[in-house]
């Protein structure tokens, strides 16, 4: 788990460590990262109300431009980082931007070819695992048993709620090339989290490494918004929109999300978004009207547990601190 900076004291050693950190804030890095995801579950209703013929990719990539912005200017230190991070770091600031880019450019057409439901599912459920994976890999983290547990179970909330109504009788057929671009939406997903956990835990402003990636990303995805930009940006409701996905689900979002990976792994936090598709399910009914079979609150039941084992710390730990 990425360790607390601010909990390094700078008193001078002399000849024994003389740290004296703070102690651990029950929920502090879970609750952030909670609210970020309701923030990101809200995305898909918002996008909704978008003029009729906005291309998905252009409103997903007009919101990451204007929020990529926001976090680089409001940010203390997002536009020295590049200058002052070590090599490395400057190599891992452009593999996280790259994978900021992605998710949009991967997740909108996995959900055009394969619709809503089968994308969240394999995106989000597959973000997890992966960040699992990557960090074992990496040698930032072992998965634990707990962690395995709680995220196995969430997932498999997040599939049941999801996919309800195909369990409930649609046997419309699947799109393999839209499941591989939901893979890699996931995988992407789980890149920019890790790099964003590595680089926060190795003593920089989580505010400054999130500016700094999603601008790097915002520049990514700019000729994408250009190509797609049409009548539907400058009309009341398009401004909106963008005004609202840029504003308040990326900028703010993922302010959230960079202040919660402090103290939280990003496997952990990945985890822990797979509340996005349980608030966008909740909306789809009560806004927007739509029905879910009881299977898709059965799912809702069965993730929750999850959720909740994953948030609280584990025992123990406030101890070792």
């Amino acid at each position: 788990m990425p360790n607390d900076t601010s909990s390094r004291s700078s008193l001078p050693r002399t000849g024994r460590t003389l740290t004296r950190p703070r102690p651990a804030v029950p929920l502090a890095g879970p609750v952030p990262i909670l609210t970020a995801a309701v923030l990101w579950g809200t995305t898909g209703t918002a996008g909704s109300f978008a003029p009729a013929g906005a291309p998905a990719a252009a409103v997903g990539a007009a919101g990451l431009t204007l929020g990529g912005l926001l976090l680089f200017l409001t940010a203390p230190g997002a536009r020295a980082l590049p200058r002052t991070c070590t090599v490395r770091e400057r190599a891992l600031l452009v593999l996280g931007a790259l994978a900021a880019a992605g998710y949009p450019l991967t997740f909108y057409p996995a959900v055009a070819r394969t619709g809503v439901a089968v994308a969240t599912v394999v995106a989000l459920g597959a973000a997890p695992v992966f960040a699992g994976l990557l960090g074992l890999l990496t040698g930032r983290s072992r998965p634990t048993v707990r962690w395995a547990l709680a995220t196995g179970v969430a997932v498999l909330g997040c599939a049941v709620l999801v996919l309800g109504p195909r369990l409930a009788g649609d046997r419309a057929p699947v799109d393999a090339v839209g499941v591989l671009l939901a893979g890699l939406a996931g995988l992407s997903y789980a890149g920019y989290a890790l790099v964003g956990g590595r680089l926060i835990a190795g003593g920089h402003a989580s505010g400054a490494v999130m500016g700094a990636m999603f601008a790097g990303a915002a520049l990514l995805v700019l000729p994408v918004l250009l190509r797609e930009a049409g009548p539907w940006l400058p009309t009341a409701r398009g401004t909106l929109v963008v005004l609202y996905l840029g504003a308040v689900t990326t900028f703010l979002g993922y302010r959230l999300f960079g202040h919660g990976l402090r103290r939280t792994g990003a496997g952990t936090a990945t985890a822990l978004t797979l509340v996005e598709p349980a608030v966008a399910a909740v909306l789809g009914v009560v806004v927007l009207g739509e029905r879910l079979p009881a299977v898709s609150w059965c799912g809702l039941g069965v993730m929750a547990p999850g959720i909740v084992l994953l948030t609280l710390p584990a025992a123990g730990r406030g101890r070792r601190r």
